[in-house]
């Protein structure tokens, strides 16, 4: 970045905001250039709604060339997924939406003993993009969320079973990327690899992104499990010993409602979202997600599988 101050720019952007923005539109127009049939993975969540405004800037005044992908565990909170479809009512865009419970059903997948899908996504996710014929798939993930995210290229590619060798990581020597694969491999890209979680909300309040409101401080039925403040839903309630209480909490990321834990907050808006996480320790991921506390290397032994 060449930016030394944080005085805004015409855009209203600080200097490195705009450097950021500038770097991920350039991402994103060289996905549309290169590759055949893209999709952007959409949760619904914070990066992913960022993305998705990235990306319609880099292309308007056209529409968005890029079909969304959504990965619906079956657990997932419905706020966002209400969110997820106002979004993509609202803006006229094409969604593909691989449901979980139609691979448990039809016996592709087995529900785990702990009840937690995240980790079931692998499969509907690389069967999807194997129907679709997706070529290249734009995702929301950041380098600061995680150590194997931290060492993964911008452009990573995927063999034929959608896993991910570390040892095949290409240079990006100059920005310059290579999308180059081979038959039944495909490209993932990580347009905001380089944003902060800090720079994410900058970026929201800046651009007035929209968000699901669970991001912001609400009235929430939560009970505490493994130091993490979970919500009752279709992944089940209190176990023994848990008790459930009413306390005012938001969430820093969305997912599967199994393993994606609220913080007790009195953020209420964007401002003082930015406040709170300005003196956090912990990533968003390191604080709320269980499925991240596995092991050491759990986010990385999913990637090598094929998940984002």
């Amino acid at each position: 970045m060449t930016a030394t101050t944080d005085a805004p720019d015409v855009t209203g952007l600080s200097p490195t905001l705009a450097d950021l923005e500038a770097e991920a539109i350039e991402i994103i127009r060289e996905v549309v250039a290169e590759f055949d049939r893209p999709a952007l993975l959409f949760s619904g969540g914070k990066d992913s709604a960022v993305l998705l405004h990235l990306a319609r800037k880099a292309v308007w005044p056209a529409p968005l060339p890029i079909t969304l992908l959504h990965v619906d565990t079956g657990h997932n909170l419905p706020e966002v997924l209400r969110f997820r479809d106002q979004v993509v009512a609202d803006g006229n865009l094409r969604i593909e939406v691989a449901h979980v419970e139609e691979w448990i059903a039809d016996g592709r997948l087995k529900e785990r003993p702990d009840g937690t899908r995240n980790p079931l996504q692998t499969v509907p996710l690389l069967d999807t993009i194997a129907a679709q014929k997706f070529d290249a798939l734009l995702g929301g993930a950041r380098r600061d969320e995680d150590r194997a995210r931290a060492k993964e290229r911008i452009f990573s590619v995927r063999d034929a079973f959608g896993g991910w060798d570390p040892r095949r990581q290409r240079p990006e020597l100059w920005n310059i990327y290579n999308g180059r694969h081979a038959p039944g491999e495909h490209t993932r890209v990580f347009p905001i690899s380089n944003w902060t979680e800090l720079d994410i909300w900058a970026y929201i309040e800046a651009e007035n992104v929209p968000l699901p409101d669970i991001y912001y401080a609400h009235e929430r039925d939560v009970f505490l499990r493994d130091g993490m403040l979970l919500t009752p839903g279709p992944w089940g309630g209190p176990r023994d010993g848990e008790t459930l209480e009413r306390k005012t909490v938001r969430y820093r990321t969305v997912g599967d409602g199994s393993c994606t834990g609220a913080v007790e907050s009195d953020a209420s808006d964007v401002r003082t979202v930015i406040a709170e996480i300005t003196v956090s320790r912990l990533t968003e991921r390191g604080a709320t997600r269980a499925d991240d506390r596995l092991s050491e290397a759990a986010m990385e032994d999913r990637k090598r599988e094929g998940y984002f």
